[in-house]
């Protein structure tokens, strides 16, 4: 009850910001990030492209990956005219596609660029049973196993970055507080949902991918740590906020549910502040495997702190993605 009242009136953190905090507000101590370049998911609309918005603002490079290319097309020209000069590179990405995660991984790296900072934004929220062209349930392959693939893909030349620069890698996951709606054991559900042996739920499927986000992080935090990587990974928890998220069911009744909901929801600057500040803040230099939420530190379910459960998946992951083994890259920045 004391957290809700809190988030309702905004107070503030430990760190000066809370709720109502916008990204431009808690990137103003970070306002030079010229020397970052950042992969963003999910940059071209919502909360993707304010986060990609202020740090443009602030001096990043970006690159945005995106399955639409015209969108971000827009999104860049958007940003460049809001402030000229701000590099930005554009790149194909479907999520839900391992082919096209390599792919996109063979393109970046073939433009000899640094990587300091990978945000794993992009998300989906399927209300109909999908599977994707290699077989799993839509919205585990777009939110979680397309970024599961993309960070281990992206590991090495994470690492090459921070050692060759001396700057502090981050990498930084999105879940939501959904994640924790889903209890049970998540690869067995996962099993049952693909193999049509249950029902569809889109609201279990997306609390489960949210979960795998969150122990995502935490396993990463171990495989970076055995890598020596000067590189830190955490989640985030951006809010409640109405975005392109439930296009695929627009209408009256999502329309009145949002409107009773107002006072609940986040406007789309306060909604990217958590992943920005986490991105930018020197505050945050070392800290890792935690969860943020409302730009402070929180805590995310019990299934999500099992290092059992994180381990689990990761080794399932890799046997769905099929990358036990890194490909033969040069990681020259």
């Amino acid at each position: 009850m004391l957290e809700t009242i809190r988030y309702l009136i905004g107070s503030a953190g430990s760190n000066g910001f809370g709720s109502k905090s916008t990204a431009e507000e808690v990137t103003e101590a970070s306002s030079d990030l010229r020397s970052i370049t950042a992969i963003i998911t999910g940059a071209t609309s919502g909360i993707g492209a304010e986060t990609a918005r202020v740090l443009a603002m602030r001096g990043a490079r970006l690159v945005i990956p995106a399955r639409n290319l015209k969108a971000a097309q827009e999104t860049k020209a958007h940003i460049n005219g809001e402030f000229p000069g701000s590099e930005i590179i554009v790149l194909l990405l479907d999520l839900s596609s391992f082919s096209s995660v390599r792919s996109f991984v063979t393109r970046f790296l073939s433009l000899q660029l640094p990587l300091n900072l990978l945000i794993n934004n992009a998300g989906k929220f399927s209300h109909n049973y999908a599977l994707s062209e290699d077989g799993i349930e839509m919205t585990f392959a777009t939110n979680y196993l397309g970024h599961f693939l993309l960070t281990k893909l992206l590991m090495e030349k994470m690492t090459e970055t921070a050692r060759i620069t001396g700057i502090e890698g981050r990498i930084i996951n999105v879940s939501s507080g959904i994640h924790t709606w889903f209890t049970g054991d998540g690869l067995r559900y996962l099993d049952l949902v693909t193999s049509k042996k249950i029902p569809y739920n889109g609201t279990r499927a997306y609390a489960l991918s949210k979960l795998a986000n969150v122990l995502h992080t935490k396993e990463l935090v171990e495989k970076l740590e055995e890598m020596g990587a000067n590189v830190t990974a955490n989640c985030v928890h951006p809010g409640i906020v109405r975005t392109r998220l439930t296009r695929d069911r627009e209408g009256f009744l999502t329309d009145l549910a949002f409107f009773l909901a107002s006072k609940l929801l986040k406007t789309i600057p306060q909604a990217a502040a958590t992943t920005c500040y986490v991105a930018a803040t020197s505050a945050l230099a070392g800290v890792t495997g935690k969860y943020f939420s409302d730009c402070n530190l929180a805590s995310p379910s019990a299934a999500a702190g099992s290092w059992q459960e994180a381990a689990k998946l990761w080794s399932a992951s890799e046997d769905m993605t099929a990358v036990k083994q890194m490909p033969e890259i040069d990681m020259a920045t």
